[in-house]
């Protein structure tokens, strides 16, 4: 099987705590927001907050 070509994604592996991936999923169901666009969006709120931090 090919693999899929990424423009605007990149692909990674990681693990999470079995709680928040229960929690990631359940909320991906809920809302029908890919969980890739969750992920974005918690890690771009993650880098603010430590973007804050370090400034101060």
């Amino acid at each position: 099987m090919a693999e899929s070509i990424l423009v605007n994604r990149t692909r990674f592996t990681s693990s999470l705590k079995n709680g928040l991936a229960k929690g990631l999923d359940s909320l991906a169901q809920e809302t029908r927001i890919p969980k890739s666009r969750l992920l974005d969006e918690a890690v771009e709120d993650l880098l603010k907050k430590y973007e804050k931090r370090m400034a101060d």
